[in-house]
């Protein structure tokens, strides 16, 4: 009975992994549909590129930066630090032949150590891919993949630690059950650090301060971009109960899945509505980030609300994520696909509601989001300043003009159309 169940738990959690992965699809169409045509083989390029690099670099040092065993900086002698660092070391080894407590697992497992691994890497690059969309058509490749070794192998890793990893949000109490901070705000706080640095696209600013639309290639490449991400929610939301093989877990398996797929629901019909209200018009980019928001609100509890009540919290995030993608343009910050509001300001919701979902302390909460927030967006701030130091990391005015496709890739995405 034990090793049925052990199998059970050790294969939905390979499965959850493998929806996750396919979010990996799921940006890469979203950002391509919603970049111009000019961007969208180097934006593909991105975005395989920073998936392989991301699962490296979390299998030589971010898998047990993020789940050390041991205090963490005991051997030094540094207690005043432990739970906020964690011990340096690597994970390379991982193999059939280990057991649990050589690669770091703080915790006891009912499922293998290597569906461990696999369910964690996705997540790290799903931070990653959040970068991505936010630096579209002006970003650099090789500095772009220089900071992504940096995001994935130590920032992510660390600020994991301190929620999953038994770092000192765990300690305090800090709720966040399958990332609405630790991926999604993570991911969006270094977005914009790097796009702080970065500057807008050529052009999508006139001299006096106007917006200029800057339409993306292709509206139904980025609708099916947005479907691949609904459904590898589920496993991303739904992977993290980390078991299915008791009647417990199944159900709470079951209410992780209804509750991500209503608060979706939920985030496309508010931002629709709000998108009428304002312009007499139903934008579908608006819907299509109204159920990222939507799904990136429930995230930190999809579990404890009913249906109705995860319904509410999409919509919240679905009028969030409006208003804070035109807050955010017309303060000078250009984000082509709007990850920052749809991950990042929605993310500080998904975080605090669960202080009314789910029983969480408020100030803990609101503590999590700051430490995430604000290590995340100062370190990805210091890191981007270094590379561009000595690796310029914006295309210039005549390479944005020709389009990414042709300085960076030498592919074009639709060479008919030239």
């Amino acid at each position: 009975m034990e090793e049925i169940k052990f199998a059970l738990d050790t294969f939905y959690a390979v499965m959850a992994g493998a929806l996750v992965m396919w979010m990996a699809a799921g940006f890469t169409m979203l950002e391509a549909g919603l970049v111009q045509k000019k961007d969208v083989s180097e934006i593909v390029t991105k975005n395989l590129g920073l998936y392989s690099i991301a699962c490296i670099m979390y299998l030589v040092c971010g898998f047990v930066l993020m789940y050390p065993s041991g205090s963490a900086l005991s051997w030094l002698g540094v207690e005043f630090l432990d739970g906020y660092l964690p011990a340096i070391g690597s994970s390379v080894t991982l193999s059939t032949g280990l057991p649990n407590e050589d690669i770091g697992i703080p915790y006891g497992m009912e499922y293998s150590q290597q569906a461990d691994f696999f369910f964690q890497v996705v997540f790290v690059a799903t931070a990653m891919s959040i970068v991505s969309g936010a630096v579209a058509g002006r970003m650099k490749l090789l500095p772009f993949y220089l900071f992504a070794v940096i995001l994935t192998g130590f920032i992510y890793p660390i600020q994991g630690y301190w929620n999953w990893g038994g770092g000192f949000l765990n300690q305090m109490g800090y709720s966040d059950y399958a990332g609405s901070g630790t991926v999604h705000l993570c991911g969006a706080a270094a977005a914009l650090a790097v796009v702080m640095v970065l500057g807008p696209r050529k052009g999508k600013y006139g001299y006096d301060g106007s917006v200029n639309p800057m339409p993306g290639s292709n509206i139904p490449l980025a609708a099916l971009g947005a479907w691949i991400l609904w459904l590898g929610w589920f496993g991303f939301n739904g992977g993290s109960e980390l078991a299915v093989a008791s009647e417990g877990s199944a159900i709470a398996v079951s209410q992780v899945f209804l509750n991500t797929n209503m608060a979706a629901a939920g985030g496309v019909v508010a931002a629709l509505l709000m998108s009428l209200i304002a312009t007499g018009k139903m934008d579908v980019t608006m819907a299509i980030n109204g159920a990222i928001a939507g799904l990136v609100a429930i995230t930190a509890d999809p579990l404890s609300p009913s249906g109705g009540v995860a319904v509410f919290v999409g919509a919240i995030g679905g009028i969030i994520v409006y208003f804070s993608i035109l807050t955010l343009e017309k303060s000078g910050i250009d984000d082509p696909v709007g990850a920052i509001s749809a991950h990042g300001v929605v993310g500080i919701f998904g975080v605090l509601a669960v202080s009314f979902t789910g029983g969480a302390s408020f100030v803990t909460q609101l503590i999590g989001v700051i430490a995430i927030a604000g290590f995340t967006f100062v370190v990805s701030y210091a890191a981007t300043l270094a590379i561009d130091s000595f690796m310029p990391i914006r295309a210039s005015d005549e390479e944005q003009d020709l389009g990414l496709d042709v300085s960076e890739i030498g592919v074009d995405a639709y060479p008919e159309f030239k």
